[in-house]
């Protein structure tokens, strides 16, 4: 009767959570589907920008995905497959780029590519960075980090031994890789592509930035809700930004990675070779560089009088964007970033264990409820958040704010949860029970403290995409509530670039601030041994 008991409470939560999602990803979805006229399909399919903006969008998408995601595996190669020095420090300097707003990288390439651009000046170039390839060079700087991420972790964990076997056995080094790296490399390159895809298609920072006259389906929904406040055309727009979104979703559904912990593999032992070291440190280094060169300017344009004309250091620029309500925008931006991690964190967790460690029919409703936010992107999810609360008491607040970044950003932390618990071993609860421990008991000082690192990951993930976020908040935030991320588009309409730069340099520093500590803590508590549960 006991257990019988405990399994409707189980069972219970899991339908709470479940309900959760529902109303705060399903029913605005919903909402915002169901407000579209007949009429609104027919005036944005037959707008005379609606073609080419479809046309840009996907060659703006398909060729960025291609350079990103080649880009992504040539740096992933180059860290884990040879034998270059300071592989810490590159893997930190290569993903700056995603800890700031989309619409920085636009800012940055102005200031370095355009008519008095650094390297306009100093190299004699000719030409103009606005249109199509400055638009793709902006995504490609956004989207490398989360392609170079994803594969760069695959290669770390790549099993040595079937390689050591093909050389034994004389297999020539193309041969080893059209037959054992391609086939392993085949689902997560597939994943990269699909993400890269649908982060450049669904973005309207960059285009809108530095698109020129090359106007996409975002920055054609950005227009229409916030520009001419057309929920109708706006909505529709947002539904065809969700057809990626959705093909990613269903890959991912499909494509589980159902491996458990415990799998030994044998680890690279790479060869000493000179000619392949020297083109990987050329290769990495001027990836470096152009890294390097984006952030500095940044500071060139925070910290001097007036670029190009007066360098003169100066904190003047610092001064001005506090005075306009930097400072308080700082404030709820990093309110919004804790909030979201700590309730996000909490959550993923919990409905991650009731999915992963808990099995029942319920589990799958619950899994799927819980990875549909991927189907829907945060620029989507926004608008449908603005249209459903828009008379209700939340509306304005700070709360909706968390709520859409919560939505927006869970269902990744949650499948880092979920491939964590799966991976662990299915009778911990089993042996508790029989040992006389609690289900509680096993959480706490098994599981929680065998989960540290992805814990910490997750808190890291949810902090820094909710501090540069432009997209699921554009449409929700008010002068009272606004993040500090909105601050640069609003800057950069009144050509103060000068603070636009000193807002994209404050996230940078907070989110390096945050995975700073985040890695230390990690450090610390991977040297603590667990708590025995049976004291």
């Amino acid at each position: 009767m006991g257990k019988f008991l405990k399994d409707k409470q189980l069972d219970a939560t899991k339908l709470l959570l479940s309900a959760v999602f529902i109303v705060l990803v399903f029913y605005p979805f919903l909402q915002m589907v169901i407000m579209i006229q007949p009429e609104d399909f027919g005036r944005v399919v037959t707008a005379s920008n609606f073609p080419e903006a479809v046309a840009n969008s996907l060659r703006a998408a398909v060729t960025t995905t291609a350079i990103s995601v080649s880009l992504g595996m040539a740096l992933a190669a180059c860290l884990q497959r040879t034998n270059i020095r300071g592989k810490a420090v590159l893997s930190v300097v290569l993903i700056l780029p995603m800890l700031i707003p989309s619409i920085s990288h636009g800012m940055g390439l102005i200031v370095v590519f355009g008519t008095n651009g650094i390297l306009t000046n100093l190299l004699g170039l000719e030409g103009t960075i606005y249109g199509f390839g400055g638009m793709v060079l902006g995504s490609v700087l956004y989207s490398y980090p989360v392609a170079f991420l994803m594969l760069n972790d695959v290669l770390k964990y790549q099993d040595s031994s079937p390689y050591e076997a093909a050389a034994v056995l004389g297999i020539p080094p193309l041969r080893r890789m059209t037959a054992i790296t391609l086939p392993y490399l085949a689902r997560p390159l597939v994943s990269a592509v699909f993400a890269v895809f649908t982060m450049v298609i669904t973005d309207y920072g960059i285009p809108l930035m530095i698109g020129g006259k090359n106007t996409t389906l975002a920055v054609m929904m950005y227009q229409e809700v916030l520009g001419q406040v057309d929920f109708g055309k706006g909505s529709v727009v947002g539904l065809f930004l969700l057809i990626p979104a959705i093909i990613t979703f269903v890959f991912n559904t499909l494509s589980k990675n159902r491996a458990k912990m415990g799998y030994v593999t044998r680890p690279f032992e790479m060869k000493r070779n000179s000619l392949r070291d020297g083109a990987a440190y050329v290769f990495c280094g001027a990836v470096l560089l152009f890294v390097v060169v984006l952030i500095g300017s940044f500071c060139m344009l925070a910290f001097t009088t007036r670029y190009p004309s007066d360098l003169t250091f100066t904190l003047a620029h610092v001064q001005k964007m506090l005075d306009l309500g930097g400072d308080r925008y700082v404030t709820n931006s990093v309110i919004i970033a804790l909030f979201v991690s700590v309730i996000g964190i909490v959550t993923a967790f919990v409905t991650a264990y009731m999915t992963t460690r808990v099995p029942s029919r319920m589990s799958h409703f619950l899994h799927l409820c819980s990875i549909t936010s991927l189907a829907i992107p945060g620029i989507v999810l926004g608008l449908s958040y603005a249209l459903t609360f828009s008379r209700s008491f939340i509306y304005g607040t700070m709360a909706i704010l968390i709520m859409a970044n919560l939505m927006h950003f869970f269902a990744s932390p949650y499948l880092m949860m979920y491939n964590s618990l799966s991976k662990m071993n299915e009778n911990l609860e089993s042996v508790g029970a029989t040992l006389g421990i609690s289900r509680l008991r096993i959480v706490l000082h098994v599981i929680i403290p065998q989960s540290k690192s992805t814990l910490l990951e997750m808190f890291s993930y949810f902090f820094v995409n909710s501090m540069m976020t432009i997209s699921a908040v554009s449409f929700l935030a008010n002068v009272r509530t606004k993040p500090l991320s909105l601050m640069i588009n609003q800057f950069e309409a009144q050509m103060l670039m000068e603070c636009a730069a000193v807002v994209s340099l404050c996230i940078l520093l907070v989110n390096v601030c945050i995975k700073g500590m985040v890695y230390l803590i990690n450090q610390h508590v991977s040297k603590r041994p667990p708590v025995n549960p049976a004291r």
